[in-house]
């Protein structure tokens, strides 16, 4: 499921560099119009970048592969290759308030669906294990589906204020998640 999974994200990351079109003019200007689709570009590529890892942590503690698992990782390899379509869309949009919206709401429901998977994980473990004991103080995967609804409305009233919340979700992201780390020890 790891090698399946580091394959989609790599595939999803190679399909938003490709939306790319090299400038018909070779100079600085026609590079800088390119402003937009470079921004919501790496936006994304932190954002797959930071499930990427925090994924890559959270299959080390499966105990056992089971069908449930395998679909609820489908779910959320699901949400996240929508993610370079909204990129596109924020990018050639100069991020307009639907596509910075609807940005929101697909980064929401693989929060949703990572969620999930990580609770199909947690079942695996017995309630006094230290994984299940430290997965317990979760505020991060709290407070993150809230920051996207946010983001997802405030962009139709700023799309500044929409983007500060998403820097705001993948800074609070950046770093792994130490619990799983510690569990992982």
């Amino acid at each position: 499921m790891e090698a399946f999974s580091d394959g989609v994200l790599a595939i999803i990351i190679t399909i938003m560099v490709l939306e790319f079109k090299v400038p018909d003019d070779h100079n600085w200007h026609a590079l800088s119009a390119l402003g937009p689709k470079i921004l919501s570009y790496i936006f994304s590529f932190v954002y797959i970048g930071i499930y990427w890892n925090n994924h890559h942590h959270l299959l080390h503690m499966v105990r056992a592969m089971n069908g449930r698992l395998m679909w609820l990782n489908l779910l959320l390899l699901f949400w996240l290759s929508l993610v370079p379509f909204t990129t596109a869309w924020m990018g050639e949009s100069h991020f307009a308030a639907v596509p910075m919206a609807l940005y929101g709401i697909i980064l929401l429901l693989a929060a949703f669906s990572y969620w999930l998977l990580q609770r199909g994980i947690l079942s695996q473990h017995s309630n006094e294990s230290s994984f299940v004991q430290g997965m317990g103080k979760d505020w991060k995967g709290k407070i993150s589906p809230l920051l996207y609804l946010v983001a997802a409305l405030t962009a139709f009233v700023s799309h500044w204020l929409s983007g500060f919340f998403f820097v705001l979700v993948a800074v609070i992201w950046f770093v792994p998640d130490k619990r799983i780390e510690r569990a992982l020890e």
